[in-house]
């Protein structure tokens, strides 16, 4: 095992290297440029399309809701990285790591929009009659490296054990812990047999549920977060302005600086929790988006687009404020990740925070399960045929109890730097699919304005 984490950290550090989040940018400013800034353009359009439509029914082939999609997507990409992941990344770079996130998530806006065009552009029924999309149905389809296709659909499938399942049920299983004080191990059961209820019903049954509670999660962290915030109002334009700051100058100059702090650190943080937040450029999302009903694939894609707004944007932001308004960046200086949160929370909200946190914590990383699922055995399916998706469950429900009664230490870390070194491998055939089919993209673009000009498309 030792061997095997050696040769890991060294694939790591080329996969999560300067390269690939270079790739990963500049990849998403160049399609925002070919596709003419559709985050912008799109932007109003973006809101009306999933607000002024819930509950209808639209026109399209395709097996969930679009509404339904998103919650599904949103479900696997709000977790562990917005509130972890965002403290994280501030703790190592300063506070300029927020202003970078931001700037990633604006381009990866439009990097999750060509993702989730091509996946609904190229989606196919499998032998059980369900839509299956997603890269590995892009390159096949569209570029006919049918060898690239199977190498992310191997990456993806074995990512998802790790970062989409036993890194949250251990996640869950310790917030479950951190606010009331139950086993881990009591925890895990609970959560493999309430997720092997939903998976049972297939992509149906997975979007009636985070239909339901990705809503919900969203707004009670939200609204824990403001609170916090609005506590101390007087500290969020000092905040944000140091933050703008220490993006573009030495971040050693702020008073109470941790030793470290760099102006790349702050990029490179910032860009790399940004992007594993929000998995723009990764290729997961698409592969639940491909399964919505819709009329044109880059109606779909603004989804797409609200997706990356959502997650980065708005929540991890906010992770971050209330982590600079309370001072626990520089007051705190020992604690990082999801501890840096709780004690922004704890400090206004009391063992009250410390719940909220908790819940949040648990919701999240359980909806990321969930959606993550989905990940994984499309992967799956799509290398060993139907025949395996039996087996995949099993063996998913099985990581699940593993996972979250395994604890911290060595055993998660491992895990931990496994599935991340495959979540990134994911990235370089997606990307290869998305630079490949720019001229496609800019073809759906501008039959989608075109049918929106007529009036086809409202």
């Amino acid at each position: 095992m030792d061997a095997i984490m050696k040769l890991n950290g060294i694939i790591n550090g080329i996969v999560w290297g300067p390269w690939m989040i270079t790739l990963l940018l500049g990849t998403g400013v160049y399609l925002t440029i070919v596709l003419g800034f559709p985050q912008v353009r799109y932007f109003v359009f973006m809101f009306k399309e999933i607000f002024g439509n819930l509950g209808k029914k639209k026109e399209g082939e395709g097996t969930i809701t679009a509404f339904g999609a998103l919650a599904t997507a949103l479900a696997s990409t709000l977790g562990s990285g917005n509130i972890a992941g965002a403290a994280t990344a501030v703790h190592l770079g300063g506070p300029g790591a927020l202003v970078w996130m931001l700037i990633t998530a604006i381009f990866g806006m439009t990097t999750k929009f060509a993702e989730v065009a091509l996946a609904v552009h190229f989606r196919t029924k499998d032998e059980e009659g369900n839509w299956r999309g997603g890269t590995m149905y892009v390159l096949e389809k569209g570029t006919g490296y049918k060898w690239l296709a199977w190498l992310f659909a191997f990456f993806s499938m074995f990512a998802a054990f790790g970062i989409g399942n036993a890194i949250q049920a251990n996640s869950v299983a310790e917030a479950i812990n951190l606010g009331f004080k139950l086993p881990h191990y009591i925890t895990g059961v609970a959560i493999a047999i309430l997720v092997g209820l939903v998976i049972i019903g297939g992509i149906t049954r997975i979007a009636q549920v985070t239909t339901y509670l990705v809503p919900f999660m969203a707004v009670f962290y939200v609204i824990g977060a403001l609170m916090v915030i609005a506590h101390h109002a007087d500290m969020i334009l000092p905040a944000w302005s140091s933050a703008l700051k220490y993006a573009f100058s030495d971040p050693m100059a702020m008073p109470g600086a941790l030793a470290g702090w760099t102006i790349k650190l702050a990029l490179t943080k910032g860009v790399a929790r940004g992007i594993f937040s929000n998995e723009a450029g990764l290729g997961s999302a698409p592969m639940v988006h491909a399964t919505a009903i819709t009329d044109h694939p880059c109606r779909q894609g603004t989804y797409g687009l609200f997706e990356v707004f959502l997650d980065t944007i708005v929540i991890c932001t906010l992770t971050i404020t209330t982590i600079l308004v309370t001072g626990m960046l520089t007051g705190r200086p020992e604690l990082t990740g999801a501890q840096l949160t709780l004690s922004a929370f704890e400090t206004v909200l009391g063992q009250t925070g410390v719940m909220i946190l908790a819940v949040g914590l648990a919701m999240f990383a359980f909806s990321t399960i969930l959606g993550w699922f989905w990940y994984g055995d499309t992967s799956a399916r799509y290398i060993f045929g139907p025949k395996v998706g039996p087996i995949y469950k099993g063996l998913w429900i099985l990581v699940i109890v593993v996972g979250a009664a395994g604890g911290g230490g060595k055993f998660l870390g491992n895990i931990w730097n496994l599935s991340d070194t495959m979540n990134g491998l994911m990235a370089a055939p997606n990307l290869v699919a998305l630079l490949l089919l720019s001229k496609e993209l800019r073809r759906l673009v501008k039959d989608f304005d075109a049918k929106r000009k007529s009036g086809e498309i409202k």
